[in-house]
């Protein structure tokens, strides 16, 4: 019995793999849950690299980010329209990125007020635009112009690596050192890139 349960749910995220985003967003709107959860799996490690990138420039928690991407992924698979003729996958980069950015927007100003109160997710206002965080001056471009500045070769690509997403594990695999050398050069850059930053 349970090596048939198994089989069938197998089957199921067989279909699910390889249907378009576009077929999945229908199927959920028709009331099939299941299509929700495959393209939250789907976006998962689009979030993450999000969350990376701006907790990198942030200095803010992966975590707290990842959920808040998380959240923005739901809601994104919620009110997209594809009678506008958008791409899912820019709708989703454009709900996270807006999403952890008003996150860290409402962060920075409880600080300033003193405030240390848990944040309620519903308090988080979507109407920025991430562009002001992500640019904050200078462009990607730039900002990794500034990074390989200061950092070493090898933290440098160990960066670029996570910030594209890649785990511990990948990183590793793909320069050939261990995990916990990836962990320090990760350190190091952190360090040397909020020394550059201080005002």
């Amino acid at each position: 019995m349970r090596s048939f349960v198994q089989k069938k749910l197998k089957t199921v995220q067989t279909k699910f793999n390889r249907q378009p985003d576009n077929e999945l967003l229908s199927a959920y709107q028709s009331g099939d849950m299941g299509a929700a959860e495959q393209l939250m799996l789907r976006y998962k490690d689009t979030v993450l690299a999000i969350a990376r990138k701006f907790a990198f420039r942030s200095f803010a928690e992966v975590d707290d980010l990842v959920q808040e991407g998380m959240i923005a992924l739901y809601k994104a698979i919620g009110t997209f329209d594809a009678a506008q003729g958008k791409s899912f996958k820019n709708f989703v980069y454009f709900c996270v990125e807006r999403r952890i950015y008003s996150y860290l927007r409402t962060v920075s100003r409880r600080e300033r007020e003193g405030e240390r109160t848990e944040i309620d997710p519903e308090d988080i206002a979507e109407g920025e635009n991430p562009e002001e965080l992500l640019l904050s001056g200078e462009s990607e471009r730039e900002f990794r112009l500034r990074l390989s500045k200061v950092l070493s070769d090898f933290e440098f690509r160990v960066v670029n690596m996570y910030l594209e997403g890649m785990t511990y594990a990948q990183i590793s695999a793909a320069t050939g050192k261990q995990i916990k050398s990836i962990d320090n050069a990760l350190a190091r850059a952190k360090r040397k890139l909020s020394a550059v930053m201080q005002p």
